[in-house]
């Protein structure tokens, strides 16, 4: 009987892994301790839960490196992807998801695969050296005991930073007659995004009640842990300057208001956040705000005056290991050999970049169950790129959490001219990806 891959967290890069793992004939078990355990953050005991916006950022693949890692995981028959695909929602030519339908499908497909075993569990340290292959992919919300056992092992104090969650709304509760329905540039579906705007009087008045609302407090040790600048709360941005927001996510350009014909001072967007179009989630507006709070500053936004929340915004703190430092080029943790390391806890930022961790992590381990040595995608792709940043690119003594970009990317020789330079690295980055799927 072949032994099976264990499986510390089903998050997203967990749930990747497993798919990958089940998929090449390797049995699978997942410790998930969501259900018997909660965490801060969570609302389920659902497989890759969204627990933050419900958009993978852009599905582009010929411009945006978010679009061509997307590309990538899909020629890698990713499960994420796959399902992402199957929950769609409209939102212009970024990839946004039902998340429910989302989690629903991944779960279910997992629970289908006879190679699959779903354990609820907390794992309340290393794994024992008998499971053998083992990737971790707590994630960011790592039960303390754990993360307490890897310190311990390392010698690396844990690094975090604060992450924040943004308000979703009932659709019916929107006022029509001030918000309406228009992308950015009219990119995408005309009904892709709803906009309430708001006039100079309008935008100072709501950054002073921003700015003045009541916030959550901070623990002792939790004093000093900074923000990842990709889901800053929307206050902290107003204190780095009150026009920050206004060139932020309440950017009024690309936009025409039909009321007057002309573009607002400032836009606060609306994304759809399921299938049914009930519920809408407020872009870029990550808060620390306490509740009640929340509900009378935003009630000032133009259009959301009667604004009914099906859930408020949150702060979690997130827990991330010094990648560069303790793991090697293929995820492997160096102190304990028969362990990798997947998702965010790896440093990486940004749910598709979590489950494209958890994807490479799995094919590393299918490489040597079948004898082979395992290969690293190359850094010209966008899957080599994100690796070899949180295996050893990134300076270890200032590693902070980072999202794929083509700043990761190797530069081009010669450098060609402006305008060229995305197509050229992502034509580099298809054909290096084909020619690493033959050998991988």
């Amino acid at each position: 009987m072949i032994n099976p891959v264990h499986i510390i967290g089903g998050g997203l890069a967990g749930s990747e892994a497993a798919w990958q793992l089940a998929s090449a004939g390797i049995p699978v078990v997942i410790h998930e301790m969501r259900g018997p355990h909660a965490t801060e953050a969570h609302k389920t005991d659902g497989l890759a839960e969204l627990v933050c916006s419900n958009s993978f950022r852009s599905d582009d693949a010929d411009n945006n490196a978010v679009g061509l890692i997307h590309q990538e995981m899909r020629a890698l028959s990713s499960i994420i992807m796959a399902q992402a695909d199957a929950a769609r929602v409209p939102a212009g030519s970024a990839l946004a998801v039902d998340r429910d339908q989302f989690s629903d499908g991944v779960t279910a497909a997992l629970l289908a695969h006879p190679l699959v075993s779903i354990v609820r569990e907390l794992v309340p340290g290393l794994p024992p050296a008998d499971w053998g292959h083992t990737i971790i992919a707590t994630g960011p919300l790592t039960a303390p005991p754990l993360a307490e056992a890897i310190r311990s092992l390392t010698g690396e104090d844990g690094l975090a930073f604060f992450d924040a969650i943004a308000p979703v709304i009932h659709f019916d509760s929107i006022n029509l007659e001030t918000a309406w329905f228009q992308s950015r540039w009219d990119k995408g579906g005309a009904k892709d995004y709803l906009n309430c705007p708001m006039d100079k009087a309008q935008y100072e008045a709501f950054i002073d009640a921003l700015l003045a609302a009541e916030k959550t407090s901070f623990k002792e040790w939790e004093a000093n842990t900074p923000y990842f600048d990709g889901c800053m709360p929307i206050e902290v941005m107003a204190q780095r300057g009150r026009d920050t927001p206004r060139f932020g996510p309440m950017k009024p350009v690309g936009l025409t208001n039909p009321a007057t014909g002309r573009r607002a001072w400032a836009v606060v967007q609306l994304r759809q956040d399921n299938a049914l179009g009930t519920l809408w989630n407020m872009v870029g507006f990550q808060t620390k705000m306490k509740h009640a709070e929340q509900v009378r500053v935003l009630r000032t936004i133009p259009g959301l005056e009667n604004a009914q929340f099906a859930r408020l915004g949150g702060l979690h703190r997130n827990t991330f290991i010094n990648a560069p430092r303790l793991l090697d080029a293929t995820l492997r943790l160096n102190a304990m050999t028969n362990v990798r390391f997947a998702g965010q806890i790896t440093g990486c930022e940004g749910y598709v970049e979590s489950a494209a961790v958890g994807l490479m992590a799995a094919r590393f381990i299918i490489a040597e169950r079948q004898g082979r040595a395992p290969v690293p995608p190359p850094a010209t792709t966008a899957l080599g790129a994100l690796l070899s940043h949180i295996t050893g690119g990134a300076n270890a003594d200032t590693f902070q959490p980072m999202n794929v970009n083509f700043g990761l990317f190797p530069p081009l020789s010669p450098p060609p001219k402006k305008d060229q330079r995305k197509p050229a690295l992502v034509a580099r980055a298809r054909a290096d990806l084909a020619d690493w799927m033959r050998v991988a």
